[in-house]
């Protein structure tokens, strides 16, 4: 009867390492695929600056045709008489979108977009959210609006700081339902709530997801079915 002990604290001896491992090897796992899933999250957003960018320059190409379409015709109708051809009666509507007007305090919004943005990829949170949360206030009507402040969220859920980002993403969603990231916006708000054991109300925005963007696209429908799924939600 005395040899049992020491066969169970033997037994004790190579489980308990065995559990700490699998656990330790849990953690790992869960913090590779956050990584991953914040690399893709930077990646979307380059992808997106530089289709913004793209239809800038689209817009700029469209004008100059137009212009240049416009100074052959008056000359091959000899309308030019040696001087400068009137502007064009539909001049007006070619002319850079708002975007890049400039903003109250110098500098286009664009390249306060960009600059916030820059900085975000540098890992300057602190930076970055400056520059998002400047860009929102002098420019809420922005095309870009809802991204920067959807990415102003980002600043803060990579700082683990989900109290901020949990306000940033819900004002997102309010303000900004119909933009580019309004999904985007209610996905990362019920993620933030479910890290802080919010769980209840994090499966209640996921719930809420297909029914107020049925279009999603199949990786956020994929997210959403992941984040029920890790979350218990019913």
């Amino acid at each position: 009867m005395k040899i049992l002990p020491s066969r169970l604290a033997l037994l004790l001896a190579f489980a308990l390492p065995t559990a700490a491992a699998a656990q330790r090897g849990d953690v790992y796992t869960e913090d590779r695929l956050n990584q991953l899933q914040q690399s893709i999250t930077m990646m979307t957003g380059q992808i997106e600056q530089l289709q913004h960018r793209n239809a800038q320059l689209q817009q700029q190409l469209e004008k100059m045709q137009t212009d240049y379409e416009y100074r052959i015709e008056q000359l091959e109708k000899g309308g030019g008489g040696g001087g400068r051809p009137a502007p064009r009666p539909g001049a007006q509507a070619a002319a850079p979108a708002p975007s890049a007007a400039p903003s109250h305090g110098g500098g286009s919004a664009d390249q306060l977009y960009d600059d916030a943005f820059k900085k975000l990829q540098e890992g300057d949170y602190a930076g970055a959210e400056r520059g998002f949360k400047t860009f929102v206030q002098r420019n809420p009507q922005n095309k870009l609006a809802g991204n920067a402040q959807y990415w102003l969220g980002e600043t803060y859920y990579a700082r683990r700081d989900y109290q901020n980002a949990m306000t940033a993403f819900a004002e997102g969603y309010k303000a900004y339902k119909a933009s580019p990231k309004g999904p985007d916006n209610l996905l990362k708000l019920g993620i933030t709530m479910a890290a802080l054991n919010r769980k209840s109300d994090a499966c209640a925005i996921f719930a809420r997801f297909s029914q107020d963007y049925p279009r999603a696209t199949d990786l956020q429908k994929r997210r959403i079915d992941q984040e029920r799924q890790k979350n218990g939600c019913g």
